[in-house]
């Protein structure tokens, strides 16, 4: 087990901490200005399609796909401190085509995509010509548990007519396509009933009714709320086998566990170095900030809690190259819940260190802390995940 990068990745961090130091980080308060001007909050900002053409032009695109038919060919592993890097500002992943849910939406087109879903939606997807979402929660049964959904996909002839209601189906505003998650057999097994179907956004019946507001924000897309009524979509649009819907978006949520992790760590990276830097410069009581033994405190917490959390997702990240996802699932749970929760912990006190400063939008800090609380229930809520851990670990008592 050696987490040493090889030499192809520390190449290609040197070159993405190039970008980002002289066109990411410059870009965030242009992209800002931009969509504040148009008055869209979802507004797609010309800076960000500046980034993508740079990205491209100098190779940092589709960084996150181990096929090399499609992607950078990377290991879990290798992509991982990668997508760390990515993490630090808000634009990165899309900048380089790596951001969620499109991510997840390649990776289970390429897998499970048939020739013709390939090359009508992927290869637009890889090419960052269009974005995509992914619709599964409802807000009438818990996400926690998708065996309990109710969205109804009923066969008619040559197509299904999809019938629901969804929420946080993030990314839709602006998406060409949805993956919807639906009952195809609602008398199947529990793990059998649903299916994963392509819908175009443009489809009659496919209705936006919000953007959901998350904590004051509402832009990049949005984490939207949609009604399916009699949309209607040839049975082609099935990705994968019907019945394989459980399957398929447990294959997705593996990588893009690790992809999160990482991401979290990278925002929590970024305030800790805000919070060092504030408390060297600012003075009270005397003396500066970087003085007082309990700002040394959250420091050398916030330093082991990050290292800790690291090695854990880069071991999850080993495993799941060397032994496959089933394998690494305990491993994947077990991160899903602590780098989320160190990030907010290390943010929380960087925020602390700020003050005022620090909940302002001045700085970045306060909304990587909303991003990091979000990512404690998204893919799994904190307490679903440590069930899971313990009945593993149970079982091996039993």
């Amino acid at each position: 087990m050696d987490f040493e990068p090889s030499d192809r990745v520390k190449q290609i961090q040197s070159q993405l901490e190039r970008f980002m130091t002289e066109h990411v980080y410059p870009a965030e308060p242009v992209a800002e200005e931009q969509i504040e001007r148009s008055g869209d909050p979802h507004h797609e900002p010309q800076v960000m399609k500046d980034l993508q053409a740079r990205a491209k032009e100098i190779g940092l695109w589709n960084l996150f796909l181990p096929d090399p038919r499609y992607g950078a060919g990377l290991t879990n592993l290798e992509y991982a401190p990668l997508a760390e890097i990515t993490g630090r500002s808000p634009l990165a992943p899309r900048a380089l085509n790596c951001a969620a849910p499109d991510t997840g939406n390649m990776e289970i087109l390429a897998e499970f995509g048939t020739e013709e879903q390939k090359k009508r939606w992927l290869e637009p997807l890889l090419a960052g010509e269009i974005r995509s979402c992914f619709s599964m929660t409802e807000p009438e049964v818990s996400g926690a548990d998708p065996t309990g959904l109710r969205t109804r996909a009923v066969r008619e002839g040559d197509h299904y007519v999809i019938d629901g209601h969804k929420w946080f189906t993030s990314g839709a505003i602006g998406a060409r396509f949805a993956i919807v998650m639906a009952v195809t057999a609602p008398d199947a097994p529990p793990h059998q009933r649903m299916s994963q179907i392509i819908v175009p956004t443009d489809t009659p019946g496919f209705h936006v009714v919000r953007a959901v507001p998350v904590m004051g924000h509402v832009g990049g897309g949005g984490h939207c709320e949609i009604r399916y009524e009699k949309c209607r979509v040839p049975v082609s649009n099935c990705l994968g086998p019907e019945g394989g819907g459980f399957v398929i978006a447990q294959a997705r949520l593996g990588p893009g566990r690790i992809h999160h992790c990482m991401r979290a760590l990278g925002m929590a990276e970024r305030g800790f170095e805000l919070m060092c830097k504030w408390a060297l410069a600012r003075k009270a009581f005397g003396g500066p900030l970087a003085e007082k033994q309990f700002v040394q405190e959250w420091i050398a917490t916030s330093r082991m809690e990050l290292d800790q959390a690291r090695l854990l997702t880069l071991y999850a990240a080993w495993k799941m190259d060397v032994y496959g996802k089933e394998r690494a699932r305990q491993e994947i749970s077990m991160i899903k819940v602590v780098a989320p929760n160190v990030a907010q912990r290390v943010l929380d006190r960087a925020i602390q260190c700020h003050g005022a400063l620090g909940v302002s939008d001045d700085l970045p800090i306060a909304a990587f802390w909303r991003a990091s609380r979000w990512l404690r229930i998204a893919d799994g809520p904190d307490e679903v995940h440590k069930m899971v851990i313990a009945r593993r670990e149970l079982r091996r008592f039993a």
